[in-house]
């Protein structure tokens, strides 16, 4: 049974008055729009002969009944606008059904209609357009949340409430028109990359979602299992294993933007399933790929800002190359005044709890000394920074090292506390990359269930040869973080990932009878959309009585009504 208030009752109630009036609340046929909000703000004043035929559609936000002519708002996808209307206009004939009965009662804020008129400028000065004709175009059955605005158009009283506006992201991108920049700017963020990837001859693929190894990353995967083959599957953690065969296969340069899922915890930077961006460009190092990365983002920021400085929250970060470089070992030793670069597992343990890291059993070296890196230097890195040349335990699909024995080629980019961007110069050689995945067995052996499995084909396209590649992944929720300002992961994704919401508890009609109300009384209190022991408790008793003789009478209850006492009772 689903509760409604009692705005939402009187909406179905509208919704069943134009029915019966002939009017279809949901039309079928299909609305001609020739302009939009933005495109009449902009454009008439200097081209005022132009705007003498103007069918537009959208959401009614706003009304203003002054007897025989009102004023409203109406708000397309690319803004607000004033709308003029007239009974006479819309009503030529002596039936003014339509104005006084539709328009004025029947219409709600929310409701979708297409209008036909002409656009001119009050004498206050605002271009508005002058309604000919109304069509119902979608009837709203809840009542959009008010959003006050004073009279500079800033928010005093609005659409606030997180938990709400990440639940129901469509009543925030319609009472909160400023949250869609965010993700227009996200998708420039996107077509920006892909344009930059393309103009330089790197093919955009796809590679499956569904794995039957997990690989590329270390994260825990969701499991599922495929009923036809009779085989667990994972939903990927990452698409390096994949795109890397490509290399093998002949491409010069791949990359794929795509979703990534990982079982892991829910915060302000992470959300177990997220959209990264991963290339994989042949003959090239890790250095190389540096100098790209620089590039890339650079562009992308002025492209969006018209600069490379951008506020983020309280800080301003220049996006500008190059970059500031930093090695693992030197980042730990600068920040925490330890040098842990000859250190083995056991000095890391006590390291560890010396700074009291908490740690667990399962760590080997490699995670040990990210647990360390993350502790003492990761929130100090606020301009981009690289961090580079990891410990080999860290990085099992990472190169080692040209001149640094016990580290591999890799980098990951800093802004503000959190990576963006992690990159290689990837291992090409088969035999080394199987004794690597031999290492992550034991540590999944001894608990950890980050650890990466063995992958045979991967293993087996190596042998048929890779030539010298550089890989990179990009985080583009964090990116879009950084350069739209927001503080949580949350903020730009359409539908990021919420508990479930709590059910409401129905009360029965046993729970009713408990209460000492007669059964035959039970309809009049749901048909006064009373459906629950709370709602029922929050009722005033005078009202309530009154409201269920009422109802008794009306619906023919054969039941006596009770008394005040009797309603006293129920709800003490």
């Amino acid at each position: 049974m689903q509760l409604l208030s009692e705005q939402e009752i009187e909406r179905r109630k509208d919704r069943e008055d134009l029915m019966k009036l002939g009017i279809n609340p949901y039309p079928a046929e299909s609305f001609p729009i020739n302009a939009t909000a933005e495109e009449i703000h902009k454009n008439y004043p200097n081209n005022p002969d132009q705007y003498q035929n103007i069918s537009i559609a959208g959401r009614l936000m706003s009304r203003r009944i002054m007897g025989s002519a009102s004023f409203a708002e109406i708000q397309d996808a690319t803004g607000r606008l004033q709308v003029y209307v007239k009974r006479d206009d819309i009503c030529p004939d002596e039936d003014k059904t339509f104005y006084n009965t539709v328009f004025k009662k029947l219409l709600g804020i929310g409701d979708f209609i297409g209008i036909n008129g002409f656009v001119f400028t009050t004498q206050t000065g605002e271009i508005s357009l002058h309604i000919r004709e109304i069509k119902i175009l979608s009837k709203s059955l809840k009542p959009l949340p008010v959003v006050k605005r004073d009279e500079e158009g800033n928010v005093y009283d609005g659409f606030t409430d997180p938990e709400l506006r990440y639940r129901q992201r469509y009543v925030d991108l319609t009472v909160n028109p400023e949250v869609k920049e965010v993700f227009k700017m996200r998708s420039k963020i996107i077509s920006g990359m892909r344009r930059y990837f393309d103009d330089h001859g790197w093919l955009e693929v796809e590679t499956p979602i569904l794995q039957a190894v997990h690989g590329g990353a270390a994260a825990k995967p969701f499991n599922t299992h495929h009923n036809t083959l009779d085989m667990p599957l994972f939903l990927r953690i990452a698409n390096e294993l994949y795109l890397k065969r490509l290399i093998v296969g002949g491409f010069d340069g791949v990359y794929e933007f795509g979703k990534m899922f990982r079982n892991e915890g829910m915060d302000r930077t992470h959300n177990p399933e997220f959209t990264s961006v991963e290339i994989y460009v042949a003959y090239k190092d890790y250095i190389w790929m540096m100098e790209m990365v620089e590039d890339v983002i650079q562009k992308i920021t002025e492209s969006i800002h018209g600069k490379t400085e951008v506020p983020v929250g309280d800080k301003m970060i220049d996006f500008k190359g190059p970059y500031r470089r930093l090695t693992m070992y030197e980042s730990i030793k600068e920040y925490s005044g330890v040098d842990v670069s000859k250190m083995d597992e056991n000095g890391l343990r006590a390291v560890c709890g010396e700074m009291g890291i908490e740690i667990e059993d399962s760590m080997g070296r490699g995670k040990l000394i990210d647990e360390i890196f993350g502790a003492k230097v990761e929130e100090h890195l606020i301009q981009p920074t690289y961090i580079t040349d990891y410990p080999i335990e860290m990085t099992p699909l990472a190169k080692k090292h040209r001149t640094e024995p016990g580290l591999v080629e890799r980098f990951e980019l800093f802004v503000n506390g959190k990576e963006i961007a992690n990159a290689y110069s990837e291992l090409n050689d088969p035999i080394d990359q199987r004794e690597r995945f031999e290492d992550q067995l034991k540590l999944a052996a001894r608990g950890d269930d980050e650890a990466m499995a063995m992958d045979e084909d991967f293993l087996r396209a190596l042998e048929y040869g890779m030539p010298p590649t550089s890989g990179l992944g990009i985080g583009i929720d964090r990116l879009t973080m950084m350069l739209t300002n927001k503080s949580t992961i949350q903020e730009v994704l359409f539908f990021p990932q919420m508990r479930p919401e709590k059910k409401i508890n129905i009360a029965s009609d046993e729970d009713y009878v408990a209460l000492g109300i007669p059964l035959g009384l039970i309809p009049a209190l749901r048909d006064l959309n009373i459906h629950t022991i709370d709602q029922l408790k929050e009722q005033d008793i005078n009202k309530l009585f009154n409201d269920i003789c009422g109802k008794r009478k009306k619906l023919k209850l054969d039941v006596p009504n009770p008394t005040k006492e009797d309603v006293e009772k129920w709800l003490s």
